[in-house]
């Protein structure tokens, strides 16, 4: 069987550094993946994110900004416990406001299931106020590439190892 992962990057391109994973599967999408791997922008299209992820994946990566309290720009690998996004989402839900832990929770309620999951996120500067704002900040757009480089690197690892495993 061949390996399947989807990048998915996912975020707001009119709110700063929101944008972070949306910008990083743009870059990615520009470079050689392997066979198997596809890298999509979903932006803020939490619906068909949850689309995308009722198919069999062997892994799925999201990129997206990750407030985590760190310095702008650092960037962060996180593994989640599926367990509890693997619960039903209880309806109704909202298009418009659909995070990665809502969208796990209504793929299971489709009857999905996301069998290995990793984030890269990036800590974004604060948000000045409301306003849209077009951009990245100076310290996330210099993390773009750092974590084009180190999805590729999640990529190597996920490749070599079995169906369920993680990456060591």
């Amino acid at each position: 069987m061949s390996s399947r992962i989807l990048v998915a990057g996912i975020g707001n391109i009119f709110l700063g550094d929101d944008a972070f994973g949306v910008e990083t599967v743009k870059l990615l999408a520009g470079r050689a993946l392997p066979p198997g791997v596809q890298a999509v922008d979903f932006g803020v299209r939490g619906l068909d994110l949850t689309y995308a992820l009722l198919e069999d994946w062997q892994a799925v990566i999201l990129i997206d900004a990750a407030p985590c309290g760190g310095a702008p720009g650092a960037l962060y690998v996180i593994e989640p416990e599926l367990d509890e996004a693997s619960e039903p989402a209880s309806l109704p839900l909202d298009a418009h406001a659909m995070q990665p832990d809502r969208v796990l929770r209504l793929v299971a309620s489709l009857g999905g299931r996301v069998r290995h999951l990793l984030v890269v996120g990036c800590e974004p500067s604060p948000l000045e106020g409301y306003d849209i704002q077009s951009g990245l900040s100076p310290p996330v757009a210099a993390a773009v590439n750092e974590a084009a480089d180190l999805v590729e690197s999640l990529l190597a690892k996920l490749l070599m190892s079995p169906c369920d495993s993680a990456p060591r």
